[in-house]
C-alpha cells in the first residue's frame, strides 16, 4: 500500500489495477490499524475474491484495492479515517458502484457503506425525508410516495445508485435541471470530516460547533469565500458555469450562495466526490408528484430543426425534452418494441425530441394537450405523435430513450468497454456541438456512437464503445483533448451530472482558469490535510490521469461479456448483503479467467475456493438481475452453467435417479417430513447435521423445526369435473407434496378444488401426475440432462390432459399451475397457455364466486418468479379481491428460499428478507391481518423469517368465498 507522506495530495500509482491477474498486497500495519478501528475485524478483508468483487463499477477505470472494509455505522468511519489520516493511507468510499467517471476505484483502501448505511425517515408528511447513503433513490421514492411525494434528484439509475451517490455527484436528471439538484434540495447533513469529527450542520448551533471543534477549518472557509468574492472575474465565471447542470470540480459557487462556514461546508461536500469528507446522512426537501402524465415523439429532418424547437417547448412548460440524434433513431428502429414512427423511418439527418408534460390534475394535462398541439402545428415537425397519457404508449416511447445504452453497449464486441460521457454546453450552441461531436467520432474512427440526452438544460451523453489499450488508447487520448476544445469553446462544461472523477480531473484548471483552480486545491487542502481522501479524484495534476488504469475486460462467455458492470442489477440480488451481486460474479470470473491467463496459479486457486460457495452455492439463480440489467443478462444461467462443471459423477447419479422415479420420492420426502413433525427435534435436527458434515452442506438440506409436515400425494385429491364448458388442466405443483400446509388448514391444491367445485370449473388432473414436474430443481442445479427428460414426460402427459379437456373440436385449453416458480419452469416446458393459479383465479373463478367477507388486511410477499412472468398483477388483484387493505412491505424482495436453496443455506434466505422484515415491522399493527403468497417454498421462507404464517392466496380466496355455516334449527 502506497503511504502519503503528511499533507502531501497526490494520484495513486499508475498500473495498479488488476493486471495479468495480479492483487495488491496489504500493508500489515495497515489492515492491523484498521481492524482495530472497527467493532468486528472480520469486516476488514484482504482476501482476493472481496478485493476483486469490489473493483469494479460503471465507469471504464479499474483499480483493485489493497484492503476492503465494510463500516457499520458513522463512529466507525470516523475512526477510519483518523487512522488513514494518521497512516497516510488513501482510502475512498463506495456505495452503489454506479459512478461512470472512476470516483469509486482505488488501489488502496475501499470502504463500502452501501451495506449497513441503510437508515430512512420521512418527515413532516413526506415534506423532507431524512435518509443514510446506502438507501437507493428508488427506495427512497418508494416510501415518499403515499405522501405525493418525490426526491429532486431524478438519474437514470435511481433503481441502483444510491444517496451516497447522488450527494457526491451532485446528481440530477431528466425532469430536475438546477433547481431540484442534490445541491439545491439538501437541507442539512451529518458531516465526518478527514479528522474524525462529525458535524451535524442541521442543528441550531451547527456554526459554532464548527468553529469550536475545527477553528483552522472554519477560518478556512471563510477566507475563501471572502476570496472569491473579491475576484470579478471568479464571481463571473462561477455564475457562468452554475447557470448551467455543472458537476466539474468542486462546487465552488457555495462561496457565493451561502455566507456561514457550515453551510458553505455542506454545499461544497455535494458533489465533492468522497475527497472531502464522508456524508453520513442528508434531510433532503422533497417535490411534489405531478400524476399525470402525457408524453410524445416529435421526429425532425435535422438537429438543428430540433434544437430550434427547444425555446418554444420550454415556453409551452414541457417538464422533459429528450434530444435522439440520427444514429439513435437508427439504432433505436431496429428494436421490434421501438414506436413505429421510428421504425419506418428511412434515417438520413434526422433527430427527434421525447416530449413530456407533467400537471398535477387531469384538466392541467389536458391543457397542457391543448398547447402542445397548437405548437406542434407551427413546427417543422416530420411525424408528430400526440401526447398521450396511455401507460403502455409511454413505456414505449421512453424504451426508445433508455434502450440506447443498452442496445449499444450490449451489442459491443467481447472484450471492448463501454464508455458513456456526458457535457453541458449552453442551450443555444447544442446544435453546433452536436454537430461537431458527430464530426469528431468520425474523424476519430468511433462508429455507431449515439448521442442523446437532456436538451432542455444543453446537456447531452454520448458513448464509445473500444479497446483502450494499444492504438485504442491513442485514438482515446487523442479524440478527449479534441472534444475539451470543443466543449470549452461553447462556454460548456466537461461535466454535467455523472461526476468529474478521474477522467477530467486532468482538465479542470483549462475549465476554471488558475485562479478558481487554486482555490479548488486549497479547499483540498484545508479540509484534507493528509491527502487521504480518494486522491486522483476531482483534482490530479498529470495531465495523462485520465488514461490511468482503464478496464480491459478478460472474456468469460458471450452472455456475460456483455455486463458493463453498472450495478443494477444488485439492489435486487437475494445475496446482496450475504456474498456477492451478479455484478461481483461476473467481475470475479473475469479476474479468474485474467489470473489464469497470467500464469498466477496461486491466485488462481483462492479465487476459486472461495468463489464456489460465495458466486455458486449462494445464489438463489432467480433471475431477478434480468429485469433490472440494462443489457437483459440473467446472471443466474450463468451460474447454473457454472454449477453444471461442478457436479460430480454420483450427483448426476442421484439426481437421475430422482426424475425417474419423482413421485415416490415426494412421497417419501412428505412422510419424512411429518414423522419429524412428531418425534424430538433435537435428533432429527442432529441427523441432518451430521449427514451436512458428511455429504456436504450443498447437498443435503438441514431440518428445522419451523419446516411444516409433509403433504398428500397430489392424485390423492379428488378434483371436480362439472360439466361446463369452461375447462383446464391442473397441474398441481409437486412442492405440494412434500410441504403441508400450516396449521392444518388446506392445502393449495385442495382450496383450488374447492374453489372450482363452487365455481363450477372442470379441471382435468394429467395421468401419472404424481410423478411429473416443471424440471426446475435439476435446471437450478445445472443437471440440464435430467431436467430434459423430467420436462419431456411432463410435456407428453400435458398435452395428453389437454387433448381430453378440449374434446373434438375444442379451443386451447390452458395448463394452470399453483407455484409461481413452477409456472415460470412449465412455459418451458409446454407449447400451448400456460397460467398461474393466481391468474386463473382472478380471470376464470372469481367472476363466478361471491365473496362473503373480506379479511382486514392482507400483507403480500409477490414472488419473483411471478414478478418476471408478469402474473403479480393478478397477485395484487386477487388481494385487493379478498382484502379492504393490501400491503407489500418497504424492502420486498425474492425471499432466496429457492427450491432447496433455503434449507441448505438458512443464511441466504435470511439476509434476503432482512430487509422486507424490517418493513413489515414498521406497519401498524390490524387485527386479522393474513400474509400470503403465491408459491409453497416462498411461504415457508417467509415464514420462517417473520415468524407469522404464510398461506397462498388461493386458499384465502376458498375461505372468504366460503358460504358461511349456519346454525341447525332446533324445534322448541
Amino acid at each position: 500500500m502506497r503511504r502519503l507522506a503528511p499533507g502531501r495530495v497526490c494520484s495513486p500509482p499508475p498500473g495498479t489495477g488488476l493486471r495479468g491477474g495480479v492483487v495488491p498486497q496489504a500493508d500489515a500495519v495497515v489492515l492491523e490499524r484498521l481492524r482495530a478501528a472497527v467493532a468486528d475485524p472480520a469486516r476488514v478483508s484482504d482476501r482476493p475474491l472481496d478485493l476483486v468483487a469490489l473493483a469494479n463499477d460503471a465507469s471504464h477505470v479499474h483499480l483493485v484495492p489493497e484492503v476492503l472494509v465494510r463500516a457499520a455505522d458513522t463512529d466507525e468511519v470516523a475512526r477510519l479515517l483518523r487512522a488513514a489520516s494518521a497512516l497516510g493511507a488513501p482510502l475512498t468510499f463506495r456505495s452503489g458502484g454506479t459512478s461512470l467517471s472512476g470516483q469509486a476505484s482505488t488501489s488502496s483502501v475501499l470502504v463500502d457503506t452501501r451495506r449497513a448505511f441503510t437508515g430512512l425517515e420521512v418527515l413532516d408528511a413526506g415534506a423532507r425525508v431524512r435518509v443514510q447513503p446506502g438507501v437507493t433513490v428508488r427506495a427512497v421514492n418508494a416510501a415518499l410516495a403515499r405522501h405525493g411525494r418525490r426526491l429532486g434528484p431524478d438519474p437514470a439509475s435511481e433503481v441502483a445508485c444510491t444517496i451516497g451517490g447522488v450527494l457526491a455527484n451532485n446528481s440530477s436528471g431528466m425532469a430536475c435541471g438546477t433547481e431540484q439538484n442534490s445541491y439545491r434540495t439538501v437541507e442539512s447533513m451529518v458531516l465526518v470530516l478527514p479528522s474524525g469529527t462529525v458535524i451535524d450542520t442541521g442543528v441550531e448551533d451547527a456554526d459554532e460547533r464548527l468553529r469550536f471543534l475545527e477553528p483552522a477549518l472554519h477560518t478556512g472557509l471563510l477566507r475563501l469565500r471572502d476570496r472569491v468574492r473579491a475576484d470579478a472575474d471568479s464571481v463571473a465565471r462561477i455564475r457562468a458555469q452554475f447557470a448551467m447542470k455543472n458537476t466539474m470540480g468542486y462546487g465552488v459557487n457555495s462561496f457565493l450562495d451561502f455566507d456561514s462556514a457550515v453551510e458553505i461546508l455542506a454545499h461544497v461536500m455535494v458533489g465533492s466526490e468522497g475527497t472531502l469528507g464522508f456524508i453520513a446522512e442528508a434531510t433532503f426537501r422533497t417535490v411534489e408528484i405531478r400524476p399525470h402524465v402525457g408524453t410524445s415523439l416529435l421526429v425532425f429532418d435535422s438537429v438543428q430543426a430540433a434544437t430550434a424547437a427547444l425555446p418554444d417547448l420550454v415556453a409551452a412548460d414541457a417538464a422533459t425534452l429528450e434530444l435522439m440524434d440520427a444514429t439513435s433513431l437508427r439504432v433505436g428502429g431496429t428494436d421490434p418494441v421501438a414506436p413505429q414512427v421510428v421504425r419506418d423511418l428511412r434515417v438520413d439527418d434526422h433527430a427527434a425530441l421525447l416530449v413530456e408534460f407533467h400537471a398535477t390534475g387531469a384538466e392541467g394535462l389536458t391543457e397542457a394537450s391543448h398547447r402542445f398541439d397548437s405548437l406542434v402545428r407551427r413546427l417543422p415537425v416530420l411525424a408528430p405523435t400526440p401526447l398521450s397519457s396511455d401507460t403502455r404508449t409511454r413505456a414505449q416511447l421512453w424504451h426508445l430513450r433508455k434502450g440506447l445504452y443498452a442496445q449499444v453497449a450490449g451489442a459491443r464486441p467481447s472484450g471492448t468497454t463501454a464508455l458513456l460521457e456526458d457535457v453541458v454546453v449552453p442551450v443555444e450552441r447544442l446544435s453546433q456541438t452536436c454537430v461537431e461531436l458527430t464530426a469528431l467520432f468520425d474523424k476519430h474512427g468511433y462508429s455507431d456512437n449515439v448521442i442523446f440526452g437532456h436538451a432542455k438544460d444543453g446537456n447531452i451523453h454520448f458513448m464509445l464503445t473500444d479497446r483502450f489499450s494499444g492504438p485504442g488508447l491513442e485514438r482515446y487520448a487523442a479524440f478527449t483533448e479534441d472534444m475539451v476544445d470543443v466543449v470549452l469553446a461553447a462556454g460548456g462544461s466537461l461535466k454535467a451530472e455523472h461526476g468529474t472523477g478521474r477522467v477530467m480531473a486532468p482538465f479542470v484548471r483549462r475549465q476554471y482558469g488558475d485562479e478558481l483552480y487554486g482555490v479548488m486545491w486549497e479547499l483540498k487542502r484545508l479540509l484534507d490535510p493528509a491527502g487521504v481522501l480518494n486522491p486522483g479524484v476531482v483534482l490530479d495534476e498529470d495531465p495523462q490521469a485520465h488514461l490511468r488504469d482503464l478496464k480491459e475486460p478478460a472474456r468469460i462467455e458471450p452472455e456475460a461479456d456483455r455486463c458493463v458492470e453498472c450495478g443494477y442489477c444488485e439492489p435486487v440480488c437475494p445475496s446482496r448483503d450475504l456474498t456477492l451481486t451478479p455484478r461481483q460474479r461476473i467481475v470475479a470470473e473475469r479476474a479468474m479467467v485474467a489470473a489464469e491467463a497470467a500464469g498466477d496459479t496461486e491466485l488462481l486457486e483462492r479465487l476459486r475456493a472461495d468463489y464456489d460457495y460465495a458466486g455458486l452455492q449462494t445464489c438463489a439463480v432467480d433471475g431477478m438481475c434480468q429485469t433490472t440489467c440494462p443489457v437483459g443478462i440473467n446472471t443466474g444461467d450463468l451460474v447454473k452453467r457454472l454449477r453444471a462443471g461442478s457436479q460430480t459423477t454420483a450427483d448426476k447419479v442421484v439426481w437421475g435417479a430422482a426424475a425417474r422415479r419423482w413421485g415416490a420420492l415426494t412421497s417419501v420426502a412428505g412422510l419424512a417430513l411429518g414423522v419429524a413433525q412428531k418425534v424430538p427435534a433435537a435428533p432429527v435436527r442432529a441427523a441432518t447435521t451430521l449427514g451436512r458434515s458428511v455429504l456436504g452442506s450443498d447437498r443435503l438440506p438441514q431440518w428445522s423445526p419451523d419446516l411444516p409436515g409433509g403433504g398428500r400425494r397430489r392424485s390423492a385429491v379428488a378434483m371436480p369435473t362439472p360439466v361446463d364448458t369452461v375447462s383446464a388442466v391442473y397441474l398441481p405443483a409437486c412442492i405440494g407434496a412434500m410441504f403441508g400446509s400450516p396449521g392444518g388448514e388446506p392445502a393449495v391444491q385442495e382450496a383450488v378444488a374447492e374453489l372450482a367445485a363452487r365455481a363450477g370449473v372442470r379441471l382435468v388432473l394429467p395421468t401419472g401426475v404424481d410423478d411429473l414436474c416443471c424440471g426446475t430443481p435439476w435446471s437450478s442445479k445445472g443437471l440440464q440432462d435430467s431436467a430434459r427428460s423430467v420436462k419431456q414426460r411432463t410435456r407428453a402427459a400435458l398435452e395428453k390432459a389437454v387433448a381430453q379437456a378440449a374434446g373434438p373440436g375444442g379451443g386451447p385449453v390452458p395448463v394452470v399451475c399453483d407455484a409461481a416458480s413452477c409456472t415460470e419452469g412449465l412455459v418451458s416446458a409446454v407449447d400451448g397457455p400456460v397460467r398461474d393459479v393466481t391468474e386463473f383465479a382472478v380471470d376464470v373463478l372469481l367472476p363466478r364466486l361471491t365473496v362473503q367477507r373480506k379479511v382486514p388486511r392482507v400483507v403480500l410477499h409477490p414472488t419473483c418468479s411471478g414478478t418476471r412472468s408478469g402474473a403479480t398483477a393478478a397477485l395484487h388483484a386477487l388481494a385487493a379481491a379478498v382484502a379492504e387493505e393490501v400491503v407489500v412491505p418497504e424492502g420486498w424482495g425474492c425471499c432466496a428460499f429457492a427450491g432447496d436453496r433455503g434449507m441448505l443455506h438458512p443464511e441466504l434466505t435470511a439476509s434476503a428478507t432482512r430487509r422486507e422484515v424490517e418493513g413489515l415491522r414498521r406497519l401498524d399493527p390490524v387485527p386479522g391481518t393474513v400474509y400470503a403468497s403465491s408459491s409453497r417454498t416462498c411461504e415457508i421462507g417467509m415464514s420462517r423469517a417473520t415468524g407469522e404464517e404464510y398461506v397462498h392466496l388461493v386458499s384465502v380466496l376458498a375461505e372468504v368465498t366460503r358460504p358461511a355455516v349456519r346454525p341447525e334449527r332446533r324445534e322448541p
